[in-house]
């Protein structure tokens, strides 16, 4: 289990944006297989699906259906409404990217705000309850939480 941050993201952290407003009405993408060895890097493995607020359609650029955050507590912050997705294709889930509102190809990039994790049903960077994903089925991620170290 290795998070993974990527430049546009660190950027965002150490300067005035922080991590709720550089993820704002953004959406994580669902993947097959093993997460790339950086988040600068292409997208690998097959897209399962997208998590927006209520599964619903998501165009960059916009807040439509955007995932958001609470205010921080205790400097970490956790979803707010439901992020759920329908499966675009079946697969098992392995790892998942946030990434922020603007356009994302999925591409190699040094510049876009990205978060890479695993995905398990448990023991992960993020838990599924079932990580069999299958085209058009529902799925929902109750708990979201970034917690920013104190060290």
């Amino acid at each position: 289990m290795t998070l993974r941050l990527s430049t546009g993201l660190r950027n965002n952290l150490a300067g005035p944006t922080g991590f709720a407003a550089t993820f704002a009405n953004g959406v994580i993408d669902i993947y097959s297989g093993t997460q790339p060895a950086t988040a600068d890097a292409a997208a690998t493995g097959t897209l399962l699906g997208t998590v927006t607020l209520n599964s619903g359609t998501f165009t960059p650029g916009t807040a439509t259906n955007g995932l958001t955050f609470a205010v921080a507590t205790n400097g970490a912050v956790s979803k707010t409404g439901v992020w759920s997705f329908n499966g675009v294709a079946a697969g098992t889930a392995g790892w998942f990217r946030l990434r922020g509102n603007a356009p994302d190809s999925g591409l190699l990039s040094t510049v876009l705000p990205r978060l890479d994790g695993s995905i398990a049903v448990s023991g992960a960077d993020m838990n599924m309850s079932n990580i069999s994903i299958a085209i058009g089925a529902p799925t929902t991620v109750d708990s979201f939480v970034w917690t920013q170290p104190a060290q």
